[in-house]
């Protein structure tokens, strides 16, 4: 018997979610593919930049406008990010504006601390989440895979995190499975792994050490077939999410045959 519908779905500050993938919205080639991929992808979230939002009267504000309208027509969460904040005054103000904009307590915290890597600032970091959880805000924080930040983010009142596997827009996958398998150990609220992947497989595989959801942009944006991979990690989400949830069989250190051999003839050649 199949299972019911939305029988695992994911739960972020109370509310249930049918998805456990999250899609970013810039760098496609189109709206017309951004559009489609979405639809391939059926995300729980979608990602934008306050940036996004131009209300002046130039050429690029039109554009921007009709890809706002786009988001509007789809129906899904937007979930506003503070892209491009490099400190915490600058990243708590950008939140308020993108509440106001957008209609919406949720908000990706982004705090970047070096511009080379674009790695977040983790001594600054809890602060400003901080701030937008007295203020209100359903804070979800991009941050790296490191434990005691991560920790820090739940003591100040994230009910998420969001690890990177690796920085932002190398595709490299976990570099260090260690660190991210001994958070999901130790942290027991939702983990959305955010940045680094460039796989399915990828997915898949933090899917199955346990983490609850991913959120992807460039890795679906820059594929040769944007609305092809948006498919293709929206299955693996789903097949690493279901086999964790079957347990896998523990490793053995030497063959094991699948096949018993009890009540097996033994035929003997003279």
């Amino acid at each position: 018997m199949s299972a019911p519908l939305n029988a695992d779905p994911l739960i972020l500050y109370g509310q249930s979610f049918a998805s456990r993938l999250l899609l970013g919205t810039s760098r496609y080639p189109s709206p017309q593919v951004l559009q489609h991929a979405i639809a391939a992808a059926q995300p729980a979230m979608l990602t934008a930049s306050l940036r996004r939002q131009n209300l002046s009267s130039d050429p690029q504000a039109a554009q921007d406008n009709q890809f706002w309208a786009l988001l509007k027509q789809l129906d899904i969460p937007v979930l506003p990010n503070t892209a491009g904040c490099h400190s915490v005054q600058e990243a708590v103000t950008t939140a308020q504006m993108a509440r106001e904009v957008f209609e919406t307590p949720w908000i990706k915290l982004e705090l970047i601390g070096d511009d080379y890597t674009l790695q977040p600032d983790t001594l600054n970091l809890p602060d400003a989440a901080g701030q937008l959880i007295k203020d209100g805000f359903k804070v979800l924080p991009y941050c790296t895979e490191d434990l005691v930040l991560c920790q820090r983010l739940v003591d100040v009142g994230c009910e998420a995190v969001m690890p990177w596997a690796a920085p932002i827009g190398t595709g490299k996958g976990p570099v260090n499975p260690y660190a991210m398998r001994v958070l999901r150990e130790r942290l027991t609220v939702p983990m959305i792994v955010d940045a680094g992947l460039g796989l399915p497989s990828h997915a898949a595989q933090v899917m199955e050490w346990g983490f609850d959801a991913v959120l992807l942009n460039t890795a679906v944006a820059l594929a040769q077939d944007p609305v092809l991979m948006a498919r293709a990690f929206a299955g693996a989400v789903q097949a690493g999410r279901d086999a964790f949830r079957a347990g896998a069989m523990a490793e053995q250190q030497s063959a094991q045959a699948s096949t018993p051999v009890l009540g097996t003839p033994f035929w003997h050649q003279a």
